[in-house]
């Protein structure tokens, strides 16, 4: 004779019985929050949710948190109740995870911001730099590149945001989306603030400037003008065509991501493989090459 365990005792129970009665308490308080009487064994955690949400209306789905322990790991929307440790009464203990916000708004407000941050320094609106500077712009003609850069970068992110990712979680708790902006928004204006700058030059200029002091003021000049014309274009050059090839690569690299997640569904775990276009080709080196791309057309552009 066999020993079962009490689990297994009372999941046998519960299949001849057919119904389970589903008791919720608040995980702080372990005060009963709902009670649902006669669930179906086969109903999902979801489904579970879903009951839950027409006694709180405020608690939709994505706001619940249930646990079969208030230690414990978090149940998946997708298990079920018949295949869980439970017997005729499921006790689960819930957390209000806060508001939340899709994964597609998520991305567009942490792209949207450093996009139109960054063009506010570029025009040099008033009360960033001194007054006589409004509405000026750089006499650097790599500073107009830049901000093609950068712009460019954004809008492919919202580009691919709306058309390319697909998002195997539906939301995101509105705090960590206050985060995520702060990083992002904060980080452009850094960035443009010091690119976009009245004082800026090109790194040649200013180090030939600060070294040379005994070549005379003409002689300074035409080293000057010949060096940035020679060392100065080539640097531009070099690092806008790794920008650009960066770019591509992580595009495709979405695209590949995507076309995955079409054939398996939003969950798909299968690995990625390269494909016929030699920017997927990185994945022989690294698992994330959309990353690798994305590090590498930062450090281009700066």
């Amino acid at each position: 004779m066999s020993r079962t365990t009490f689990f297994e005792r009372n999941i046998r129970r519960t299949r001849n019985f057919g119904r389970i009665t589903v008791e919720v308490l608040d995980g702080r308080t372990r005060q009963q929050l709902c009670l649902l009487d006669k669930v179906e064994p086969h109903v999902t955690i979801g489904e579970i949710k879903r009951l839950f949400h027409k006694s709180y209306q405020q608690l939709y789905p994505a706001r619940q948190d249930l646990k079969l322990d208030p230690k414990g790991k978090s149940l998946k929307d997708d298990d079920v109740l018949q295949n869980l440790p439970v017997g005729t009464t499921a006790t689960m203990y819930f957390r209000d995870l806060g508001p939340q916000i899709g994964w597609t708004m998520v991305f567009l407000a942490e792209y949207i911001g450093p996009l139109f941050i960054y063009l506010l320094f570029y025009f040099r609106v008033p009360h960033i730099y001194s007054q006589q500077d409004a509405f000026t712009s750089s006499s650097n003609s790599v500073v107009t590149l830049a901000c093609a850069c950068h712009t460019c970068h954004y809008i492919k992110r919202l580009i691919e945001t709306i058309f390319v990712h697909r998002f195997s979680h539906g939301t995101m708790p509105l705090r960590t989306i206050i985060r995520n902006c702060v990083y992002y928004w904060t980080f452009s204006a850094w960035l443009a603030f010091y690119i976009n700058h009245p004082l800026y030059t090109p790194p040649c200029k200013s180090s030939i400037i600060q070294t040379d002091h005994s070549v005379p003021q003409q002689d300074l000049q035409s080293l000057l003008n010949s060096l940035y014309a020679a060392y100065g274009d080539m640097q531009v050059n070099y690092a806008l065509a790794i920008f650009v090839l960066c770019e591509a690569g992580n595009f495709s690299i979405h695209v590949t991501l995507n076309n995955l997640k079409a054939e398996g569904g939003p969950k798909c775990r299968k690995f990625p493989r390269p494909t016929k276009n030699p920017f997927t080709w990185l994945f022989f080196l690294v698992s994330c090459p959309n990353y690798t791309y994305e590090e590498l057309g930062q450090v281009s552009l700066s």
